[in-house]
C-alpha cells in the first residue's frame, strides 16, 4: 500500500496566522507584568490613604493636647480655633467657642501688659495668667448663654447696630479718630483686629438685649421709680432713699467732661436742662437702666446725679445652671468660679 506523504505534510502558516500567534505571545508575556503592576498600584493608593489618615489622627491628637492639656494660647492655635469651632465649655447644651475664650483672654492679657509691663515667667506671673484665663472663660460662658437665650427669644443684633456701636467707640472721649487710628489703638492696646472687635461688640450687644428682655423685675423697679419721681417732684435722692438697696445712687459732685466714660450718663446729662430728669435709658455696657438729673453744665462739662437699676435676672439664671451642673468646662483654669 502506498501512502501519499504529501497529505501528512503540515500546511505552512500564513502570514496572518504568524502575526496573530506573535501577538498572542506578546500579550501573554505582558500579562505577567500587568497584574503585578495593578496590584502594586492599588497597594500604593491604600498605603497613601492609611498614611494620610494616621497623619490626620496624629494632628487631631496633637491639637487636642495643645488645646485641652497644654492650653496653648499662641497665635497659631488661636487662628485654628477661629476656623474650626472647637468648644472650650458647654452651658445648658450650647457649646462655648474656644476662639471666644481665647479672644477675651488674649485681649485682657494684652491690656494688662500694656499698662504694667510683660508678666514674665515667674510663679506669680503664672498665677496672674490663670486668673485672666478663669475670668475669660467665665465671660465666654456668659456670652454663649446670652446667644442661646437670644435665639430662643428671637432677638437679633444687626450689622447696622454693630456699625453704630463701632462708631461710638471710635469717637469715645469726644475725639473723632480716623478708623485707621482707632484700629491701631485696638491692636496696640487690646491686641484685637477689626473683625475681632466687631465680634466683641456683637456678643456685648446681644447680652445687653437678653438681660433687658429677661429682667421683668428691673422693669417693675423702673415703673416704681417713675411713680416716686412724679410724687416727689423729680427728687432723685428721695427716690433713692425710698427704693433702698434696689437701686444705686451717685453724684458727680463736680463738673466732668460731657464725654466722660460713665455708661452714657454724662452724654445724656448734656441733653438736659438744669433740674430735669431723663427718661429711663440703657447703660452703654448694657448692665442696667439709668436715670440722670442735671445739676449744672457748661458748654463741655456736666454735673449730675444718677440712679441705676441693675439687671440681675440673667446672672441668677446662669447661677442656677451652675448649681444644676449644666455648665461643663473642658479645661481647668485658676480657682473654680461661677457667674
Amino acid at each position: 500500500m502506498v501512502v501519499n506523504m504529501g497529505v501528512l505534510k503540515k500546511k505552512p502558516k500564513t502570514e496572518r496566522e504568524k502575526v496573530e500567534e506573535r501577538r498572542d505571545e506578546v500579550l501573554s508575556r505582558g500579562r505577567k507584568f500587568k497584574y503585578p503592576m495593578q496590584y502594586a498600584k492599588h497597594k500604593v493608593i491604600i498605603d497613601t490613604v492609611v498614611i494620610a489618615l494616621v497623619a490626620i489622627v496624629l494632628m487631631l491628637v496633637a491639637g487636642w493636647a495643645m488645646l485641652y492639656k497644654l492650653q496653648d494660647t499662641g497665635d497659631m492655635l488661636y487662628r485654628v480655633t477661629q476656623i474650626i469651632p472647637v468648644p472650650v465649655a458647654e452651658v445648658d447644651g450650647a457649646q462655648v467657642r474656644y476662639s471666644d475664650y481665647l479672644m477675651i483672654y488674649r485681649s485682657n492679657l494684652e491690656t494688662s501688659e500694656q499698662q504694667g509691663g510683660q508678666l514674665g515667667t515667674s510663679e506669680d506671673a503664672d498665677q496672674v495668667r490663670e486668673g485672666y484665663k478663669q475670668a475669660a472663660l467665665t465671660e465666654a460662658i456668659k456670652y454663649t448663654y446670652a446667644l442661646k437665650l437670644g435665639k430662643e427669644l428671637n432677638l437679633t443684633v444687626s450689622e447696622e447696630e454693630i456699625d453704630v456701636a463701632f462708631e461710638e467707640h471710635r469717637k469715645v472721649g469726644g475725639v473723632d479718630r480716623s478708623e485707621a487710628g482707632f484700629l491701631k489703638i485696638l491692636r496696640d492696646n487690646f491686641g484685637m483686629n477689626r473683625s475681632e472687635y466687631r465680634r466683641m461688640l456683637y456678643l456685648s450687644l446681644m447680652k445687653a438685649k437678653v438681660e433687658q428682655e429677661v429682667d421683668a423685675a428691673a422693669r417693675e423697679k423702673a415703673e416704681k421709680v417713675e411713680e416716686l419721681l412724679a410724687a416727689n417732684d423729680n427728687d432723685l435722692r428721695k427716690v433713692a432713699e425710698e427704693m433702698g438697696e434696689k437701686v444705686e445712687y451717685e453724684e458727680t459732685g463736680r463738673l466732668v467732661d460731657n464725654m466722660n466714660v460713665d455708661g452714657g450718663r454724662a452724654t445724656k446729662a448734656m441733653t438736659l436742662e438744669v433740674g430735669q430728669v431723663s427718661e429711663k435709658f440703657l447703660s452703654s455696657n448694657g448692665d442696667g437702666y439709668y436715670y440722670v438729673k442735671l445739676s449744672d453744665k457748661t458748654d463741655s462739662e456736666v454735673n449730675y446725679m444718677s440712679l441705676k437699676i441693675k439687671f440681675t435676672t440673667f446672672d441668677e439664671m446662669l447661677a442656677n445652671l451652675y448649681k444644676e451642673g449644666k455648665v461643663r468646662k473642658y479645661i481647668e483654669v485658676g480657682a473654680e468660679e461661677e457667674a
